[in-house]
């Protein structure tokens, strides 16, 4: 029998605050000690290999526009919309609205904890995706860099910034940006596979410049802009504790505790063990 309205909103209310709580607390008492990544010359490499690109590449891409076969093209339009960031800001913000209407009490201890791993990843996904998102809009409109479809009409490097115009939101790619949040996400949770992740996201935000939407130093810009928010995520979220521990390299290492999967019967105890007595007090 579902709740009624005033009831779910209190639970709501509740599991938020109660969340708020939670992060305020952890932020107070744990001290911001972050790995000493070198971000200046990361930085640096990115622009470096933007600029390599846009020397090399970018002028060809434009000129090329239009020559690739229909088929091809219509196969690459396909793909393409993988990189759009509802894909995974939608499921990630349902995951989390359900999560907040939850009545975490109720349940037992290996429901609380799957629930649990399936909120902070929802969490991730939508931080390292949804604030990438922002920043790379406000670059874009910012930058007011023409796409390549108008390569005949403005050139390769034709800036018109703040012209809020969807002919001048070329640099950086946004559905290059998701991807490489998207990849930065997959290597923190698998590093071990990170060229698989690699692989599959650098494909999708590639097809941008077969469609014409942008030049390949776009992607390479977006890419490299959505990676380093996804590390930068990942960072905070392992201060917090939440599915990272603290690192000792140079990148947040996934607690063993967290897994996507319901937990099987030979792990039950000794996640049960870990968790009980953080669960009940830390839950979104």
């Amino acid at each position: 029998m579902l709740p009624s309205p005033p009831k779910l909103y209190r639970r709501s209310l509740g599991n938020f605050l109660d969340t708020f709580r939670i992060v305020r607390r952890r932020f107070a008492v744990r001290a911001a000690r972050y790995p000493e990544i070198p971000w200046l010359v990361w930085v640096f490499a990115w622009l470096l290999l933007a600029a390599a690109v846009f020397f090399s590449l970018d002028s060809a891409a434009g000129r090329m526009r239009g020559v690739w076969t229909p088929g091809f093209v219509h196969f690459t339009d396909f793909f393409t919309d993988f990189g759009l960031g509802g894909w995974y800001l939608i499921p990630a913000a349902l995951c989390l609205v359900a999560a907040n209407l939850t009545d975490w009490r109720s349940l037992s201890m290996r429901t609380r904890l799957f629930v649990y791993n399936w909120t902070c990843f929802a969490f991730l996904v939508l931080c390292a995706v949804g604030l990438s998102g922002l920043a790379v809009n406000l670059l874009k409109y910012g930058i007011g860099r023409a796409r390549p479809l108008y390569f005949t009409d403005f050139g390769v490097l034709s800036l018109h910034p703040f012209a809020m115009d969807a002919r001048f939101a070329g640099f950086p790619s946004g559905h290059a940006t998701t991807m490489g949040a998207v990849f930065g996400v997959l290597l923190l949770l698998f590093p071990r596979r990170w060229y698989i992740a690699l692989a599959a996201t650098a494909c999708i935000a590639s097809t941008r410049v077969f469609v014409g939407a942008h030049y390949p130093s776009d992607t390479v810009a977006g890419f490299g802009l959505g990676l380093a928010f996804a590390i930068a995520t990942g960072l905070v979220f392992a201060r917090l504790g939440f599915i990272f521990r603290r690192p000792s390299s140079q990148r947040p290492e996934r607690k063993r505790t967290f897994r996507l999967g319901w937990p099987n019967a030979a792990r039950r105890r000794e996640l049960m063990a870990k968790q009980s007595g953080r669960l009940s007090a830390d839950h979104p």
